[in-house]
């Protein structure tokens, strides 16, 4: 669900407040929020209750869809890790060795950095 502000939607509070009764009824019958400035600055949104029980719903089942992706991710990297395990694909670092691997890890971290940030 999409929802788009358009310019006839921002309002002033004081001009809402003179004539709440036609904004809650346009609100109702565009299905649009409305967004209400104080100062020339957005300060609040009114929208219908129902339009915005959808929202939160939806809302809430994203998370919910997120949470069993990230579960699932993480199940997938550990089983990963056990095969390795298993296979032998590792290698064991000491206080010695520990330091350039992580020097190595945040090397190819700003490598892959610089080249996301490249055109």
């Amino acid at each position: 669900m999409e929802v788009r502000i358009n310019l006839e939607n921002i309002q002033t509070l004081t001009d809402f407040k003179r004539n709440a009764k036609d904004y809650v009824e346009r609100i109702k019958l565009t299905k649009s929020p409305l967004v209400l400035t104080v100062n020339g600055k957005a300060e609040v949104v009114v929208q219908e209750a129902q339009a915005f029980q959808d929202m939160m719903d939806s809302l809430e089942r994203l998370e919910e869809e997120l949470k069993t992706l990230k579960l699932e991710m993480l199940r997938r990297e550990i089983a990963i890790g056990i095969e390795q395990l298993d296979s032998g694909q590792y290698t064991e670092y000491d206080e010695e060795s520990l330091p350039a691997f992580f020097e190595e890890i945040k090397t190819r971290g700003r490598k892959r950095l610089a080249e996301n940030d490249a055109p």
